[in-house]
C-alpha cells in the first residue's frame, strides 16, 4: 500500500478525511459527583486508551489517547520524530483494536535503536515524547512567506470555538485545526495537544496535503514542541487562544514562523512573524468571545 490519493479540501464540519470505520473516540463518561454547594452533579468526562506504535518491527512508543484516528496519529508521530522520510513507501498501516496497537510498514528497512535512547519528555499535557535532537532538524528550515489576513484569523476562531465538540461538551481536551485562509479543514482532538497535532500531521502525510498555504490553530499553549512540529511539518503560522513559552517565542522566531497567541475576541498577541500579517480587520468589529457566546454558537451549529 502506497500513499494515499490526495483528499479534498473541503472541512464543512471539521471532520478529519476518510476516517477509519475501527476509528472511533471514547464517548465522554457521565460520572456523578457533588459541586461547591454539596448538591449532586453529573458531568461528562473524557476517556483514555493506550495506543502502541510500531515502525516495522520496533516498538516505538504508548501513547495514551481518546482513541479515534489510530492510524493518523501513528503517522504523524513518527513523521514528525523523524522516522518517517518524506519519500517513505508504506506497505501497510495496520491498526489492531483489540490489542490497541498501530504497526507502520515501510519498504525501507528501519532501524533507530540509538534514537530511542535520547527521549525528552516534553511540557504537553498527558506528557508528550519526543526523541533525539528535535532541534538539528531545524538547521536551514526556511518556511513559505505567504501572507496572512486577520480577518482570516477572527473568522477562523469564532468557528472553530463555536463547533460543536468534545472540548465543549467535557473539556479537559485540546484541539487543533489545519486550515487554509478562513477555511477549517481538518479538526483533531485528543487528551494531548502533541497528539492533536500528530493526527493532523498523519493527515497531511497520507492524502499529500501540502503545508505551504496553510494555518495550524490549537487550543494548547504555545510550547517549544508545539513550534518545532509546526515548522518540521512546513506550516508557517501557528495561532492558539492560549498563551506562550519563552522557548517556543525563541524558536518561532528562530525559524521565521509567525506565532500568534491569546486570541480572545478582538485580541491577539504577535510574538514572531509579523511580517506575515496584514491587518485588514477593524478590531472594534468582532463579536464577543465570552465562554456563554462559545456555547450558545455551538448550539446554534449542532
Amino acid at each position: 500500500m502506497g500513499r494515499a490519493e490526495k483528499s479534498p479540501h473541503t472541512g464543512a464540519r471539521l471532520a478529519a478525511p476518510h476516517p477509519s470505520a475501527a476509528a472511533r473516540p471514547c464517548a465522554p463518561r457521565p460520572v456523578t459527583g457533588h459541586d461547591h454547594t454539596g448538591a449532586s452533579t453529573e458531568i461528562s468526562v473524557v476517556e483514555e486508551r493506550p495506543l502502541t506504535i510500531y515502525l516495522n518491527r520496533q516498538e516505538i512508543v504508548t501513547a495514551m489517547t481518546i482513541g479515534d484516528h489510530p492510524e493518523y496519529l501513528a503517522l504523524g508521530f513518527l513523521r514528525n520524530q523523524g522516522m518517517l522520510r518524506a519519500d517513505d513507501e508504506l506497505t501497510g498501516v495496520d491498526y489492531d483494536e483489540e490489542v490497541e496497537t498501530v504497526v507502520v510498514r515501510t519498504r525501507r528497512q528501519t532501524s533507530y535503536e540509538d534514537k530511542l535512547q535520547r527521549k525528552t519528555r516534553t511540557s504537553g499535557c498527558a506528557v508528550g515524547t519526543v526523541f533525539g535532537d528535535m532541534m538539528e532538524w531545524l538547521d536551514g528550515l526556511t518556511l513559505p512567506q505567504t501572507q496572512v489576513r486577520t480577518s482570516w484569523l477572527y473568522a477562523l476562531a469564532r468557528q472553530i470555538n463555536t463547533t460543536p465538540s468534545l472540548y465543549l461538551e467535557a473539556g479537559a481536551i485540546h484541539g487543533t485545526v489545519l486550515c487554509q485562509q478562513d477555511k477549517p479543514l481538518i479538526y483533531m482532538e485528543d487528551v494531548g495537544r502533541h497528539n492533536a497535532v500528530d493526527k493532523i500531521a498523519g493527515t497531511m502525510f497520507r492524502h499529500d496535503i501540502s503545508a505551504d498555504d496553510k494555518i495550524l490553530y490549537t487550543t494548547g499553549r504555545l510550547t517549544s514542541e508545539m513550534v518545532i512540529k509546526t515548522a518540521l511539518m512546513g506550516i508557517p503560522v501557528l495561532a492558539s487562544r492560549s498563551g506562550f513559552t519563552a522557548w517556543g517565542v525563541e524558536i518561532a522566531r528562530q525559524v521565521g514562523l509567525t506565532l500568534i497567541g491569546r486570541m480572545r475576541g478582538q485580541r491577539f498577541v504577535c510574538l514572531a512573524g509579523e511580517t506575515r500579517l496584514i491587518r485588514d480587520a477593524d478590531p472594534a468589529t468582532i463579536p464577543d468571545d465570552s465562554r456563554k457566546s462559545r456555547r450558545k454558537g455551538a448550539e446554534g451549529a449542532a
